[in-house]
């Protein structure tokens, strides 16, 4: 089994766990705030689900239909996390407000304070291992997964907070404030998740630092052609597609072509692993006596 499916069913063991928690201690001392945390848990392990099915599609190779692989499965994967993120944060902050209206009051503090702890612990270790497969991998999906508990961790810890503060000075609304406060950054944390997953399916260029780390790549074989143009890079799911338009001298042998295609092609993946790169190549049609490419 792929590392990153590996951390995908970690992660989906580790929420399930949380969510039965969080929901059992949340119910049975009528905690909004706990209760939105077991939510939170519940869309965690939601979204651990569907990335663990989106990486084991975006895995399988290329086919008749899917020319290009299905690396963007994971993209889908990643809109779809963050729009069951802004799910729940809405549906927290409908509960903190009816519960602020209510007045209901918080039956015991202890078991909600110890299984927030828990879970701020729980997901350290967990989110810290998805982001290092995510990174290692570079898969969008287990990305989101790893951000998704990375957020758990500071509402977790915030929610204890709450809690604390409320068995301290006896303020009940301190319960449904922390609440909305938490849904808060579930916002936040879902529209940063947006935008990275989104850009890819616009096919919006590579970062500028990648980019430029590819054009250095190019750089390095100059010697070997006339010039390039028309870079154009994108990205989907864990995959990098890159083309561009190569002068060379018109006398070149198609042989030394063709090697020499091959050289950028091993540079660039050597740095860029699962890099797409499409040359088209295109005969120098100046006429320089003092070119050192055509003059020899």
């Amino acid at each position: 089994m792929p590392e990153q499916l590996r951390a995908a069913r970690i992660s989906i063991i580790s929420n399930i766990m949380l969510v039965i928690t969080k929901a059992v201690i949340g119910l049975s001392i009528y905690s909004v705030s706990v209760m939105s945390e077991a939510i939170h848990s519940g869309m965690d392990l939601l979204a651990a689900l569907v990335a663990f099915m989106s990486i084991r599609a975006a895995t399988k190779p290329a086919d008749a239909n899917h020319p290009f692989g299905h690396g963007k499965i994971e993209n889908i994967s990643g809109v779809f996390q963050a729009l069951l993120i802004f799910g729940a944060a809405g549906w927290i902050i409908y509960e903190s407000v009816a519960k602020l209206h209510s007045g209901e009051a918080v039956h015991a503090v202890g078991p909600g304070l110890l299984v927030m702890i828990m879970s701020a612990v729980v997901n350290i270790f967990v989110s810290r291992y998805l982001y290092k497969i995510a990174k290692k991998t570079d898969s969008i999906a287990l990305e989101a997964d790893a951000l998704h508990l990375r957020t758990d961790v500071y509402t977790s810890l915030g929610v204890a907070t709450g809690l604390l503060l409320l068995s301290l000075t006896g303020l009940q609304w301190l319960d449904a404030v922390i609440a909305i406060a938490v849904s808060l950054l579930i916002l936040h944390a879902a529209w940063k998740l947006t935008l990275h997953a989104l850009m890819p399916l616009v096919d919006a260029k590579l970062p500028e630092g990648e980019e430029q780390a590819i054009r250095t790549i190019i750089a390095k074989h100059s010697c070997d052609y006339v010039s390039y143009h028309r870079l154009r890079t994108r990205k989907a799911g864990s995959e990098r597609h890159v083309d561009l338009h190569l002068v060379l001298p018109s006398a070149l042998p198609v042989g030394e072509v063709h090697s020499l295609c091959h050289r950028i092609d091993d540079s660039i993946k050597t740095a860029f692993p699962k890099t797409h790169l499409m040359i088209h190549v295109e005969p120098c049609t100046d006429q320089c006596d003092e070119c050192s490419h055509c003059s020899g």
